[in-house]
């Protein structure tokens, strides 16, 4: 039996969308929200982008039916999560971020949020623990950590949709 493809797809402001086809052909989607929340859709089998039903769960809801499924799962972002709430996950910088060129300090995104860049990712080098008068880069991909809400607030700060 072949392993099913899970496609991801970006959707910006929102959060990602995962589409899987069954061994049936059955087409399900699950958006995972940046609010934590997850809506999972049933397509129809007559017209797979025709949505037949749509069920909206909350954060907690959506954790509980991961648990239900399989204990493991985790995003393609998100590195690490432990019991104690905190979560690491990689957030990148975009081109043209008004952050590109200027310090990090400039952020006060751990004075802000609470979450702390651990790691910056160039190219094909690991800088740890940048210091505040480090320069960030467009495409520069950073390590946060921080409870769910600060990592968010850390990705609404760099301007991450």
């Amino acid at each position: 039996m072949s392993v099913p493809r899970l496609r991801a797809t970006p959707l910006p402001g929102i959060g990602v969308q995962y589409d899987l086809v069954t061994r049936e052909h059955r087409h399900l989607s699950v958006v995972a929200h940046r609010d934590g929340g997850r809506t999972v859709n049933v397509y129809r089998t007559d017209d797979p982008d025709s949505c037949l039903q749509s069920l909206r769960l909350t954060g907690p809801e959506a954790d509980s039916l991961i648990d239900a499924l399989k204990p493991s799962h985790h995003s393609a972002s998100l590195l690490y999560t432990t019991d104690l709430g905190l979560v690491a996950e990689r957030i990148e910088v975009a081109a043209a971020s008004r952050w590109n060129g200027r310090l990090l300090g400039d952020t006060r995104m751990r004075t802000e949020t609470g979450a702390s860049v651990v790691a910056v990712l160039r190219r094909a080098e690991a800088i740890p623990s940048p210091a505040p008068d480090f320069r960030l880069m467009g495409g520069d991909t950073l390590i946060v950590i921080g409870t769910r809400e600060g990592v968010d607030a850390a990705a609404s700060i760099l301007g991450r949709e």
